[in-house]
């Protein structure tokens, strides 16, 4: 009988302690099997980051979109370019972003809430969906932070197996989108308004 898995977030904070570089290959490694739970939530985090989500949102996003694809399509280890792999992480502000996270999920640690494996399609298909939400460049309040804050929820749902999680976080991305559709409008001349400042 195999032992219980450490806890994932125990194993992220280790290596984010560690002294000297780490890159995202080296965190991908550690990850094994919870890679696609790692990979959202690292490129969720920094959309949270007030300052740094600037311009980031429609690359995560894409991101996003590309990994749940993979995920949807049922590809056990998603694809990642080596050159991505190489680069370094930030571990300063990751780590800040990761501990606010984690004291906000404490807060669904249900006592005797079951831990088992998400469907690995559904789970893609809202990943991808939430990721082009994110890349949507919309003027609203907290337009980059809702979606970026669902897609943490849905990451983490994945490296701890919470079947709950990713039910409050298909229920936020269905708000989300209402959210967004009830303003379309203004995102829509917003779309105008950046094309034709492409064109002249």
């Amino acid at each position: 009988m195999s032992s219980t898995p450490r806890p994932f977030f125990e194993t992220l904070h280790t290596l984010l302690d560690a002294e000297g570089g780490i890159t995202l290959g080296e965190l991908l490694d550690a990850a094994g099997e919870q890679t696609y739970g790692l990979l959202v939530l690292l490129l969720s985090l920094p959309n949270l980051i007030p300052g740094l989500n600037v311009g980031l949102a429609p690359v995560g996003g894409v991101a996003l979109i590309a990994l749940g694809a993979q995920l949807a399509w049922g590809r056990s280890h998603p694809w990642v370019p080596q050159r991505i792999q190489a680069q370094p992480i930030h571990k300063g502000r990751i780590k800040e972003a990761l501990a606010k996270l984690e004291y906000q999920l404490n807060r669904f640690r249900w006592r005797g809430a079951r831990q088992r494996p998400l469907n690995p399609r559904w789970m893609g298909a809202l990943i991808a969906w939430t990721g082009f939400l994110l890349a949507i460049p919309v003027p609203l309040p907290f337009g980059n932070q809702l979606p970026a804050a669902i897609l943490c929820l849905l990451g983490a749902a994945l490296l701890e197996e919470r079947p709950a999680w990713a039910w409050i976080g298909a229920a936020a991305a269905f708000a989300n989108t209402l959210y967004f559709a009830s303003s379309f409008g203004l995102i829509a001349r917003a779309f105008l308004k950046a094309f034709h400042a492409l064109v002249k």
